[in-house]
């Protein structure tokens, strides 16, 4: 497998990339409208958060789940089919705008149909690019990632918001079915190559055992690799310091700093922009030789970001606007080096499993770290969480560089006991293209 991939050219999967972005640019002008609407609807708070409910439950939930079936599944058979649903039932929702019979619960169904199709997505998609890009150009390739999510992130609201102003809500919901093709269509002209991943005679195990079996392989191949489970320990208190962080830039913009919509705008622009920055560096650069590297210095930086954040005066808002900036560049040196160690070292027959375990676990801290934020901020000021959250994350990362399990996490690879535990015996090559 590896000699196959270190062979091949990069161009097929950059034109199912390329698809794949064009379609995202369309779930997120999608996503902003149905949002607006509800707000403008309900004007309820309530049903804003069941709608980022209904979009969250899919991955933390289901993921592990979808991880499995990923694992078991041909890949871009699984691409293709959550593109489809995706489409058809934003076709379905148009329809129901244009005849005027729309209702708050048939957005809240597209949202979790929409979602779920995410869950399957996002996993085939990461499993399928360590089989079509070298893995010396993954960390690159993790760096156009990081550009897209903060591009789409500055680009999405104010252009979703000038479509409204000249569209009816079904004709962005139109936009998107069109921009959903751009990703299907690549997918059915080009092949992806699938691991090997079935020890014959298994097709003799009835399916629910087989899938158990599965599950039970994800959770012990992960318990029996050190380094993959400090990383993860690690992403989950990142994912704990981060989402009150941003949760929280509206209060800090008007409890703290006096200020309105424009400012929060500029902020989350600037998150928006260090992102792209961040992105476009690693594109560049591509990181130090070890990736890990990368991602501590990333996580130092952040650190020092937030740090800068909170301690920033209420007179000086630009100030805070340069310190959010420069945590989104390092939001993209610390994600795009750690999704390329999964795909270099993770074997591709389990990744499935493992990336959406990796994906739930962390997603699955996010509200723990509201519960904390919220009455600490509330007690001691929007800016002491900027300042806690600093101070913890510089000290995680410099403990990151006395942890050898941690350090060593590429060179060894997946330890020989981690798949003897999981019993999994993996393949050394694919079967080649499917067609």
């Amino acid at each position: 497998m590896n000699q196959s991939v270190t062979n091949q050219s990069i161009k097929p999967f950059l034109v199912i990339w390329i698809g794949n972005a064009v379609s995202l640019l369309g779930s997120q002008l999608v996503q902003f409208a149905l949002i607006w609407w509800l707000t403008q609807t309900t004007g309820s708070a309530t049903v804003l958060a069941m709608a980022s409910l209904v979009g969250l439950m899919p991955q933390i939930v289901l993921g592990p789940f979808a991880g499995v079936l990923v694992d078991r599944w041909n890949r871009r058979v699984t691409m293709l089919a959550a593109d489809s649903a995706v489409a058809i039932a934003t076709v379905v929702l148009a329809y129901l705008f244009w005849i005027g019979a729309a209702q708050v619960w048939h957005v809240f169904i597209i949202l979790f149909v929409r979602a779920l199709a995410g869950t399957f997505h996002w996993p085939a998609m990461m499993a399928s690019t360590s089989l079509m890009v070298p893995k010396v150009h993954l960390t690159r390739l993790q760096g156009l990632n990081q550009m897209l999510n903060g591009g789409l992130n500055i680009v999405a609201a104010p252009l979703g918001a000038l479509l409204l102003a000249v569209l009816p809500l079904q004709g962005i919901l139109g936009i998107d079915v069109v921009t959903a093709l751009c990703a299907i269509i690549p997918l059915l002209l080009i092949p992806i190559p699938q691991p090997d991943r079935r020890p014959e005679g298994e097709s003799a195990v009835p399916f629910r055992t087989a899938f158990w079996t599965d599950m039970r392989q994800g959770l012990r191949y992960m318990r029996g690799w050190p380094g993959l489970l400090v990383l993860t320990a690690m992403a989950m208190l990142i994912k704990v310091l981060l989402t009150p962080a941003f949760a929280l830039l509206p209060l800090l913009v008007t409890d703290y700093f006096n200020g309105d919509a424009l400012q929060l705008g500029i902020l989350e622009a600037a998150v928006g922009i260090g992102i792209v920055l961040g992105g476009l560096l690693l594109g560049i650069w591509g990181g130090f030789r070890r990736r890990i590297l990368t991602t501590l210095l990333g996580l130092t930086g952040m650190g020092l970001g937030l740090l800068l954040v909170g301690l920033t005066p209420a007179s000086m808002f630009a100030l805070a606007v340069a310190g959010v900036l420069w945590v989104g560049l390092t939001v993209a040196l610390i994600d795009g080096p750690l999704l390329a160690i999964l795909q270099a070292s993770v074997a591709p027959e389990i990744q499935g499993r493992v990336f959406m375990l990796f994906g739930s676990l962390i997603n699955s801290t996010g509200p723990l770290g509201l519960l904390i934020a919220g009455p600490l901020a509330d007690v001691m000021g929007i800016q002491v969480w900027f300042v806690a959250a600093g101070l913890v994350t510089i000290l995680m990362a410099g403990a990151g560089f006395f942890i050898p399990a941690l350090l060593n996490i590429e060179e060894r690879g997946a330890p020989a006991r981690a798949l003897e535990e999981a019993g999994i015996s993996v393949g050394t090559a694919v079967t080649g293209p499917v067609g």
